[in-house]
């Protein structure tokens, strides 16, 4: 989704900065990211990569790391299409229906933003536990939750939840629902309007919103290490391994694994920049194709008019000679 500023405040001479200010904003800026965001990445990866390449190579092959990265590429590919599906339910559900409690549905969907995510994982190792209803009965059924792979899923659900319906609903309540409308009235079904109007509508938030996701998920720390119980080779997703690897001064191995999180990041960066050059483009185009015709109308009156003109200053000359 494009947002364009309606006011240039450096356009405006009662509100344009001086140059000394606006470098002073820019300095300030740039030094606080390349302080807090840029020395502590390349330390990372200075680190991981300071013993050289085969021992970096052997950290991330070592079994237990091996199943690390496994688990948390698993949970991230479970948690992505259950979070996409949801999200558009629930983006569909508040902008195309009033209800009574719509209100609260939304503030709901903010919880997982308000609450701890350890606070998340306490809460569901408090319902799925041995020592709770659900978690007793479950476990007599032979199914465990908490400390195995589904309380981990639970819970990076849980924290990951709101992206995807929190990029859609702004962007469906803008877009309004007058071209789904138009294709139910000449005859299209449900799932018709959805694939061919809806879906192309929104495509550019959801992928956006599934990038937030993903990055979330395989990032994830606070839930996770409640539910997991930190049983080695079986439930140390990516994060908790880099903590227990430190634990254990085994700094090559936890910052091999942090560079490689690191790496995951950088890449989600640069697919969602790609994302945005190519939304921008779209845009831009769109616009150039609907200019067309007004261009087209002003080429022909900016014509018509100096015929016109060529036609009076002829008659003009005829007239004096």
């Amino acid at each position: 989704m494009q947002i364009s500023n309606s006011y240039d405040y450096q356009s405006n001479p009662a509100t344009k900065d001086t140059p000394w200010i606006r470098r002073i904003f820019i300095a300030v800026a740039v030094l606080f990211m390349i302080v807090m965001l840029v020395i502590p990445l390349l330390a990372v990866f200075y680190e991981a990569f300071k013993n050289g390449w085969q021992l970096y190579i052997a950290s991330l092959v070592d079994p237990e790391a091996l199943q690390a990265i496994k688990l948390t590429l698993i949970t991230a590919g479970i948690v992505l299409p259950i979070n996409m599906v949801m999200g558009i339910a629930i983006a569909w559900l508040v902008t195309r229906y009033q209800f009574k409690g719509k209100q609260l549905v939304t503030t709901l969907l903010d919880l997982p933003f308000s609450v701890s995510p350890v606070v998340a994982g306490l809460m569901f190792v408090l319902l799925f536990g041995l020592n709770s209803t659900v978690g007793g009965w479950l476990e007599s059924m032979g199914f465990q939750v908490i400390y195995a792979v589904p309380g981990i899923i639970l819970a990076t659900l849980f924290v990951t939840f709101p992206f995807v319906a929190r990029e859609l609903i702004p962007l469906m309540q803008t877009q309004g629902d007058s071209e789904e409308q138009a294709a139910l009235t000449l005859g299209a079904t449900g799932w018709q309007t959805f694939w061919h109007v809806t879906l192309p509508n929104i495509k550019w938030a959801l992928l956006y919103g599934l990038i937030l996701t993903n990055a979330r998920a395989m990032g994830e720390f606070g839930a996770v290490s409640v539910v997991s119980g930190h049983i080695r080779g079986e439930t140390n997703t990516m994060p908790l391994l880099v903590e227990i690897a430190y634990n254990d001064y085994n700094f090559t191995a936890a910052f091999a694994l942090s560079s490689l999180l690191a790496g995951l990041a950088l890449i989600t960066l640069l697919v969602q920049q790609i994302m945005t050059k190519m939304q921008e483009r779209k845009f831009a185009k769109s616009a150039r194709i609907e200019n067309i015709p007004t261009l087209l109308v002003s080429t022909e009156a900016s014509t018509d008019t100096d015929g016109e003109t060529r036609a009076d200053l002829n008659k003009a000359l005829a007239n004096k000679s």
